[in-house]
């Protein structure tokens, strides 16, 4: 055998490497979900939603294309689903964990996940899907860390922070969740308090658990900021400190410096901060959006400590002041301010720029206006005036074995306007597969932001803007450097544009991740199918996979063999 040169040697080295580096892990998690009525973040006894008695839920901690294996044991009184907030699901809405897509979990039963966290870096974090759960806790961080053959952008931090901030209720969720269902109030419900990993802001009155971070002078950490409340979206800000924004929900993000960054409902970001200030504490805060809330008193400020690991001095004094919460302007011009690292390498080495959006051509656009509505007397939010209304059958297995018939119906729903008069709907459109689809999301909500997020995709964030979208915004979208992310907000009487590209088979959810709206009909979904039985183009089931509703034994999700319905299919329609 002739010997091989020293470039072929070289070609070896540098593939060997390469698929080494490629080498997935599997990562194998066992949580017992239950309610923990001792636990009282606040003092006042409330049930919570805890994971393995955490609570927040422990961090799942992954690399690039790393399998996560979670085997949920569900013992609660009540079914049960975990979705992976900005976890793509490649090939495979099986594991999505929405109504639209899994059977619930059962009480006193258990599921195994297995997803993929595939060509993805990032800050994401998970939650409970179903029954408004979430606002009862259940929630946890996700780190997907770079490949060690990908470079980030940035010098490696001394550590990392995990900093989960959201709107929190005094009452049970159930309680919360009895309104949302009968009264029109639920409209204008608004939490109570807001808390940092699951602690009350720092000298509140109800308790003296307030999150702390302990720093070392001179070194630079990475904060990893969630906003994984119900409602309101927050500015966030350390006192006497700067924020190098780097990433948000898995995109590298232009480098800027910043004094406080606003943070709506579901979306992550990854801030480096220096500690270069003298050894003291400092705050940390989390103050609501369009919310009058008083700086110094309101429980809807979420305070936490930064302790340089010297100091001798205690917080005092006022908080620092951030951007008038209702100001905008501020917060649209930092949104714009966002933008794509084009330079630089995430899941893979080729570096983001080559994914542009400058030339693509796009075959759909869906119009989608969000708006409240009663119908029959029912306290309602709805697309287009469509309203969804959860059928006992999950869409992806009705789509299975019987293209949906009895279910829902494709195409019915209205993607360019709102229907005259408001009305219930099973809503499921098609997606062009490996096509790029166009949304425009306008918010009609009043004075109140609203978030949206499409699972399976990111969203390319091309405009933003005022008053109602119309076609001639295009010619202001940027086409050049959009960033990518998950969950995008929309500012109350404005709009926001997106492009996603459909790559990705499947039965995707796209809804308001405000929970009270997503609760109410605020969601629906889009099919990206091919019909190609490639496997390569979509999964199949798993083997693991459960049965209920038209396919199950009178509905309780269990793995019965397929026969006749058990029970009547909702009505795509009512």
């Amino acid at each position: 055998m002739a010997s091989l040169s020293s470039l072929q040697k070289s070609i070896i080295l540098v593939l060997t490497i390469l698929v080494a580096g490629a080498n997935a892990a599997d990562i194998f998690l066992t949580w017992n979900v239950s309610l923990d009525t001792t636990l009282n973040p606040i003092t006042v006894q409330q049930p919570v939603i805890t994971i393995n008695g955490r609570f927040p839920g422990p961090t799942i901690n992954a690399t690039t294309n790393d399998f996560v294996h979670v085997n949920v044991f569900n013992d609660l009184d009540e079914s049960l689903l975990f979705t992976w907030n900005g976890i793509q699901q490649r090939l495979n809405s099986w594991q999505d964990g929405v109504s639209g897509t899994n059977c619930p979990i059962q009480p006193g039963q258990n599921w195994r996940y297995k997803f993929q966290t595939k060509d993805q870096i990032g800050s994401f974090f998970y939650f409970p899907s179903i029954n408004f759960q979430k606002a009862g806790g259940g929630f946890g961080a996700i780190r997907v860390n770079n490949r060690e053959v990908i470079a980030v952008p940035f010098p490696k931090p001394e550590d990392e922070f995990d900093l989960l901030i959201g709107d929190w209720y005094y009452d049970s969720y159930q309680m919360i969740r009895s309104v949302m269902d009968t009264e029109v109030v639920a409209y204008q419900t608004i939490p109570d308090i807001m808390l940092m990993n699951g602690k009350v802001p720092f000298g509140h009155e109800l308790t003296k658990n307030h999150e702390s971070f302990t720093v070392t002078s001179g070194k630079t950490y990475r904060f990893r900021i969630s906003n994984v409340g119900t409602v309101l979206s927050f500015n966030f800000r350390i006192q006497n400190h700067k924020l190098v924004l780097v990433e948000t929900e898995g995109s590298y993000t232009n480098q800027i410096t910043l004094d406080s960054l606003d943070v709506h409902v579901g979306q992550s970001y990854s801030v480096l901060v220096t500690m270069n200030q003298v050894e003291s504490d400092y705050y940390i805060v989390a103050s609501p959006k369009l919310i009058n809330a008083s700086a110094n008193s309101s429980s809807l400020v979420g305070v936490g400590v930064l302790h340089y690991s010297n100091s001798m001095t205690k917080l005092s004094g006022p908080l620092p002041s951030g951007p008038d919460p209702f100001d905008l302007d501020f917060s649209i011009d930092q949104a714009k301010s966002i933008r794509w690292n084009l330079t630089t390498g995430a899941a893979r080495p080729n570096p983001q720029g080559t994914f542009n959006v400058n030339n693509v051509t796009i075959s759909q656009t869906f119009i989608l206006e969000s708006s409240t509505s009663q119908i029959r007397g029912d306290p309602r939010y709805s697309i287009n005036n469509v309203s969804y209304r959860v059928p006992d059958t999950p869409l992806k297995l009705a789509d299975h074995f019987d293209n949906g018939s009895g279910v829902y119906q494709l195409d019915w729903f209205p993607t360019n306007s709102a229907n005259d008069e408001a009305a219930y709907g099973v809503s499921v459109v098609t997606g062009e597969h490996k096509g790029w689809i166009e949304l425009v999301f306008d918010n009609t909500l009043g004075g109140f932001m609203d978030t949206w997020h499409l699972d399976g995709f990111g969203f390319h964030v091309v405009g933003i803007g005022k008053g109602k979208w119309g076609a001639e915004a295009r010619s202001s979208y940027n086409l050049i450097d959009p960033v990518v992310r998950s969950t995008v907000q929309v500012y109350p009487g404005g709009w926001t544009a997106v492009y996603a590209f459909l790559d990705n088979p499947g039965m995707w959810n796209l809804r308001s991740q405000n929970l009270k709206n997503w609760y109410l009909g605020q969601e629906m979904y889009i099919r990206v199918h091919n019909d190609d039985p490639n496997p390569a183009k979509e999964r199949p089931p798993p083997p693991n996979l459960l049965l209920c509703g038209k396919y199950g034994n009178g509905g309780d999700g269990s793995q019965d063999p397929v026969g006749a319905p058990a029970r009547a299919p909702s009505p795509w329609w009512t």
